[in-house]
């Protein structure tokens, strides 16, 4: 008896550890109302937590819910016309691309142009930072919302609900090769042009010397509350306190050629939420739940005693 009592002791004290080290997640809620496939890609920053998928697939009208630990940093995004190759068996994108040759990303970034949801959780002074940022380019209306938020910041949603390709200027267009004409993203000044005025980098590498350009205002002007540009903090960065976050792909659905414009093998999603796992660090509830059994089995072990 004195055997169990220990080892219902030993692991109540592991359970107390990880509650008490931090490691209860947050949740991303991924959700695509896109009229195509969507194949989110998720990249963790140096020295955070890496998560549990780094790419997947999520169908139109599909959710997927990932758990994210609390100070995790990173970014989000979502890939397009992606396919397998039937010979060789590699997966690719049209947009947003990470490269790796698979559906997950393995720890490799999006291939600009892209839409990026940025997140740095459990930063100064207990607050999440968040942004949606165009920075890199655009290639799908995303929209950013927290949930649950106590305790700071604004908890504001954010993000860029129009879909820019529509109007995007020719020089920054990406046409896919399949149609031949359809605008899919839409590049970066810094990517088409490389000029260090629309990089914010040589002289122009700070807040003083870079400034707003044609090309930047007209991300900024489709989406105020997106980076357009390397020094956009003010309008752009939003904080929030303990909160979850949907992000959701074509807040505002609309048709697009992209729904039929995959190739090969299209890869279905996969449903990675964490509800079903009962290990220690799930939730909480689960925590008080195994403290209150925990007390009785060994209260009832002194009785047998």
């Amino acid at each position: 008896m004195a055997g169990i009592q220990l080892s219902l002791l030993a692991l109540f004290s592991i359970c107390l550890l990880l509650f008490t080290s931090g490691v209860f997640s947050a949740t991303f809620t991924i959700t695509n109302q896109c009229s195509y496939p969507v194949w989110p890609g998720l990249l963790s920053g140096a020295g955070t937590p890496q998560l549990s998928t780094t790419g997947f697939a999520l169908n139109p009208g599909a959710s997927t819910t990932v758990p994210i630990p609390t100070s995790w940093s990173g970014r989000v995004w979502g890939r397009t016309l992606c396919s397998t190759d039937p010979t060789t068996g590699k997966f690719t994108c049209v947009t947003a691309d990470c490269g790796s040759g698979t559906i997950e990303c393995n720890g490799a970034g999006a291939i600009p142009p892209s839409t990026l949801a940025e997140f740095t959780l459990n930063g100064a002074n207990g607050l999440d930072f968040y942004d949606v940022s165009l920075v890199d380019g655009f290639n799908l209306p995303m929209l950013v919302v927290p949930q649950g938020g106590t305790g700071g910041g604004n908890c504001t949603a954010t993000g860029c609900i129009v879909d820019l390709n529509n109007s995007c200027p020719v020089a920054l267009q990406v046409i896919d090769n399949a149609t031949g004409s359809e605008c899919v993203a839409c590049k970066s000044a810094c990517e088409t042009f490389g000029n260090p005025m629309y990089c914010c980098t040589g002289t122009y590498a700070t807040p003083n010397t870079c400034h707003p350009t044609s090309y930047s205002l007209f991300f900024k002007n489709a989406c105020p509350r997106s980076y357009s540009y390397a020094y956009d903090d003010g309008t752009s960065t939003f904080t929030c306190a303990s909160a979850n976050y949907v992000i959701t792909f074509c807040p505002t659905p609309a048709a697009s050629q992209k729904s039929s414009g995959v190739q090969g093998e299209n890869p279905v999603a996969t449903n990675i939420s964490s509800s079903g796992n009962l290990s220690c660090t799930t939730s909480p509830f689960l925590f008080i739940t195994t403290f209150v059994v925990i007390l009785s089995v060994f209260r009832s072990s002194r009785h047998l005693n």
